[in-house]
């Protein structure tokens, strides 16, 4: 048959959709066209295609050769498509056999050698070829990160010849078995029984690890803000496989590769201050994305938060709500999952010494107040923990706690444990609580209400910070392991709300 019909996958977002492989052989003069949106990348596979056949010893068709990629309005790029391309040359030239070709897909770049080369975005390309019901063949630096795809069958190869003899039967490339993960504990990471003192804050970061609460950390340099938050991931909750394998899936789409001994650990985030919106959300010309998506189902840590550009924690906004960032272009549009938790660091004022005892700030009130509301009150409002740090007695930090200060281990077994009462009630962490859920899970005693109405009129808090409130004040609960709201978690959520009664005053000299 002149016309060959293979299968392989496009990339949209985290979506790897199916893309059909056409391929037509007929007589006229030589020339191979490729028709269906393809990039410049895209395009050149022709040559890469040619050079790989004839150096795999089989015969390049001399006629007149048309590749149509379908859905033809879905744009194509990169040279995923090359091995497809290849192999519906060979089978539309007689040189490969037809029917074979239905149960398998096809991704992978060929060299003029003919030789596999990886692609990236392979996770997303594996579990859609898994619902499918397909066989996928991929290149063999991609197998072991598309084997975390549990009951995916995926076939390594490293040329279009081991291909070739795959399906004609001659040498057939061996199923491996996907080896179970383990769940390895994290190494180097900081630990909370190194941070001397700030026994508030360990308490707040316990809080904020057990609920997914978003915590903003203030104070003046050198006190430990950095330090904390380089802490947190020895406390944070192990993923689940659903969750690892969709952090996992928006890393391989970065064309970086995921420890599969490690691939449970939570990521943590922390770019530089410099970085720009589209750094931060995601983008360009075909939309890749950035570092909230690359925290899904983890934390970003933005340091020095008030010299990020004003526009760029903005954008954060939307995603801190929905957990999802949908990028729009002319031509496509991408959404991308982006369910983080947010943890910030800023200083009192631009020199930082506002308010403390061993510094003297040189700061303007009119300074002092720009520097602040660099931060939108959106923003700020959709942070639950507001959290001062301040200095340590140097005599503590010589010396420590006389009784030992409590390690991360001990404190993570509290917080599983209260995590998992949450996950057992609504299946899932508090701070993710909708509407609904809060009327179930957070009923309050009317003296417990007037209490909490009185500070949202005092403090002149938004319905969402009403909310979130509530949502704190039930993670205190369950670290107490108490089935009701009691007086004192109310009270102590709302404590943690500081920024939002800070009077001006506070930053005049």
């Amino acid at each position: 048959m002149p016309l060959a019909i293979l299968y392989s996958r496009g990339r949209t977002g985290v979506e790897a959709p199916l893309v059909t492989v056409e391929v037509h052989v007929t007589n006229g003069l030589p020339s191979l066209s490729i028709v269906g949106l393809p990039e410049a990348t895209v395009k050149e596979s022709k040559d890469r295609v040619r050079g790989a056949i004839i150096n795999s010893q089989f015969n390049f068709p001399v006629q007149r050769i048309t590749i149509n990629l379908a859905p033809a309005d879905l744009p194509k790029e990169g040279g995923r498509f090359d091995l497809a391309i290849a192999l519906g040359i060979l089978a539309a030239s007689g040189q490969l056999p037809h029917p074979i070709l239905e149960q398998y897909e096809f991704v992978g770049e060929l060299s003029l050698s003919g030789a596999l080369r990886p692609i990236s975005g392979i996770l997303p390309v594996s579990l859609a070829c898994k619902k499918a019901g397909k066989q996928l063949i991929l290149p063999v630096e991609n197998h072991e990160e598309a084997q975390l795809v549990n009951h995916a069958t995926n076939l390594p190869a490293e040329s279009l010849l081991a291909v070739c003899a795959h399906l004609h039967g001659q040498k057939c490339i061996p199923i491996k078995p996907r080896q179970k993960q383990k769940r390895v504990p994290l190494k180097q990471t900081p630990n909370f029984a190194e941070v001397h003192g700030h026994f508030h804050a360990k308490r707040a970061f316990e809080i904020a690890a057990t609920g997914q609460h978003n915590m903003l950390l203030y104070g003046p340099p050198g006190t430990g803000k950095s330090m904390l938050a380089s802490c947190l991931p020895s406390i944070l909750p192990s993923l689940n496989e659903t969750q690892a394998l969709e952090t996992a899936a928006i890393t391989s789409l970065c064309n970086k590769k995921t420890n599969p001994h490690a691939w449970f650990t939570p990521p943590f985030r922390s770019p530089h201050h410099s970085a720009s919106a589209t750094a931060l959300v995601g983008g360009g010309s075909h939309p890749k994305p950035g570092e909230i998506s690359l925290a899904h189902n983890g934390v970003l840590f933005l340091d020095e938060l008030p010299e990020f550009d004003k526009k760029a924690l903005e954008v954060l906004r939307e995603p801190l709500e929905t957990g999802v960032i949908t990028i729009s272009r002319a031509n496509k549009q991408s959404d991308f999952p982006s369910r983080f938790q947010l943890i910030a660091a800023m200083n009192p004022c631009p020199c930082g010494y506002l308010g403390d005892p061993l510094g003297r700030c040189q700061c303007t009130t009119e300074q002092v107040n720009r520097y602040r509301h660099k931060i939108s009150a959106p923003l700020l409002d959709r942070i639950d923990i507001h959290l001062e740090v301040p200095r340590v007695k140097l005599n503590l930090i010589r010396a420590g706690y006389p009784q030992g200060e409590e390690d991360s281990q001990t404190i993570k077994q509290r917080v599983n444990a209260a995590r998992n009462l949450a996950l057992s009630r609504t299946g899932k962490a508090n701070a993710l609580l909708t509407a609904a859920d809060i009327k179930s899970v957070c009923p309050l005693p009317e003296s417990s209400h007037q209490i909490l109405e009185q500070a949202i009129d005092r403090f002149g808090l938004s319905h969402r910070g009403y909310h979130r409130i509530l949502k704190l004040s039930r993670t205190i609960a369950d670290l107490a392991h108490s089935k009701t709201i009691e007086l004192n978690h109310l009270t102590e959520a709302i404590s943690y709300r500081k920024l939002d009664r800070t009077p001006k005053s506070k930053y005049s000299h």
